[in-house]
């Protein structure tokens, strides 16, 4: 699978500092999280 342009592009339209991107509650932390929680929902669902 490829991440677009057009995708990153819309995830950092909102960008305006370096703490939307890496800080508390940024784009990084926000993704990371979503993609472990899909994962460990696809592994569930496989599993049982």
């Amino acid at each position: 699978m490829t991440v677009s342009n057009e995708l990153i592009d819309r995830l950092l339209a909102d960008y305006k500092k370096p703490e939307d991107l890496i800080g508390e509650n940024g784009l990084l932390k926000q993704l990371t999280k979503r993609l472990v929680e899909r994962a460990l929902e696809a592994e569930m669902a496989e599993h049982l």
